[in-house]
């Protein structure tokens, strides 16, 4: 066997230069900085590699992986090549179907199959070595932040969702800090790990059953085209008909300025046979209330307003002011808004005193961790996620686990694997 030794100025270009002398084959012995950088110098990193003289171990079909490209897509696809690889080791030392791969002890001999398992240790510990050298190198986009290369998986995931910077960058510091050391070392713990703090992290409101003589009255804000009025007609139903304990529902609106939208909520209010009343003017809104007071639950539909239009937000909030019954108001978001926006659209809206929020549009949207950093950032609860178009059907009570599983495996994953989205 011979070594073999390529420097350069980062990790990634000295094994480049290792990959092109000796081919893929070579096996990583060794890498480290031999030279820090200064002002007046780069940095300088060493690559051992080995190649065997005489016989060329088997060879596994070419990782484009690891080829230099991309830093964070680089780790991701290392992390996921790496546990394939621990599957097919874990297979051929346990003959059983594991991913389609039948091994069987009649048809290959013990000792090939210890010769097999050892070269695929080899390439695993490789692309562990190559996955912490890429880790390394990309320390600086992440400031520095000092966490192992066994998080460069969930560290990718939280990234892509849309989570904010500081967000993941302080989440990433409590798992470091309250994880056990010897959970660490495996991507499938830290991930699990993972779930459980963004789970604690998300305050939900819990639905519960509407109790006689117990009136519930829900405003719905938010701006134009979120969904609003197609969510209060899910909610009408859910009460009213789906829930174990039916209650009487009546519905206000005070969205007059788009005739559109008060035809459709009384054509469900219609269709549901629900009371409905329509508001103009904030002095009426207590004669619409009490017209409703036989009602267990009242929901109110309002104006989409944008997040700068202080009038309409002025006057809105004047029919809060006039009302005589505690009022919930639900702050209706798009899942699909920027984090910037979102945290926007609440700044200018919270002088209404938001109670909780509520999400629609799950299904047009794969970017799911904007949501947690505007709960996070606000403190507050959501109690509802709206999942498509059909009404009454898609919505459901919010739930921190629903959430979490968005965020890191997907909406449309989550649908196929629940074959129903709202359980």
């Amino acid at each position: 066997m011979k070594f073999h030794t390529f420097s350069g100025g980062t990790p990634a270009e000295a094994l480049k230069r290792a990959q092109q002398e000796c081919g893929e084959n070579a096996l990583v012995i060794s890498t480290k900085q031999i030279r820090k950088k200064t002002i007046s110098s780069s940095a300088l990193y060493e690559v051992v590699v080995a190649i065997e003289e005489e016989s060329t171990p088997p060879r596994v079909e070419k990782v484009e992986s690891l080829k230099p490209r991309g830093g964070e897509d680089v780790l991701f696809s290392l992390s996921e090549a790496a546990k394939q690889i621990s599957q097919i080791a874990q297979a051929t030392s346990e003959p059983s179907l594991s991913q389609g791969i039948k091994v069987s002890e009649k048809s290959v001999p013990s000792e090939e199959l210890g010769d097999i398992k050892n070269e695929i240790n080899k390439l695993a510990d490789k692309i562990k070595l190559i996955q912490e050298m890429f880790w390394e190198e990309k320390a600086p986009i992440r400031n520095h932040l000092a966490i192992p290369s066994e998080f460069s998986e969930i560290y990718k995931l939280a990234k892509i969702s849309g989570m904010g910077e500081d967000h993941l960058e302080n989440i990433m510091n409590l798992t470091l800090e309250h994880m056990p050391g010897r959970m660490k070392n495996s991507s499938e713990t830290i991930k699990r790990y993972f779930q459980v703090l963004l789970r604690k992290l998300i305050p939900v409101r819990v639905e519960a059953e509407v109790q006689k003589g117990n009136k519930r009255v829900m405003m719905f804000v938010g701006p134009t085209g979120v969904g609003k009025t197609t969510t209060i007609a899910k909610l009408a139903a859910r009460y009213s008909y789906i829930q174990e304990k039916r209650s009487k529902v009546g519905i206000i609106t005070l969205d007059t300025y788009r005739i559109g939208a008060v035809e459709q909520l009384f054509a469900y209010a219609k269709m549901m046979r629900l009371p409905i009343e329509d508001v103009v003017d904030p002095n009426d809104f207590n004669n619409a209330l009490s017209s409703l007071s036989h009602c267990d639950v009242i929901l109110i539909d309002t104006v989409g307003s944008s997040q700068y239009d202080k009038e309409k937000l002025v006057k809105l909030n004047k029919f809060l002011q006039n009302s005589q019954l505690q009022i919930d108001v639900n702050l209706v978001l798009s899942a699909g808004c920027k984090l910037e926006d979102l945290k926007e659209i609440y700044k200018n809206f919270s002088f209404l005193d938001i109670d909780t929020l509520i999400f629609t549009k799950f299904d047009e949207t794969k970017a799911f961790g904007t949501i947690f950093s505007l709960i996070y950032d606000t403190d507050k609860p959501v109690s509802y996620f709206s999942i498509g178009q059909e009404v009454p059907d898609d919505i459901v009570p919010a739930s921190s686990d629903f959430l979490v599983e968005c965020i890191l495996e997907g909406f449309e994953k989550k649908r196929g694997n629940d074959g129903n989205t709202g359980k």
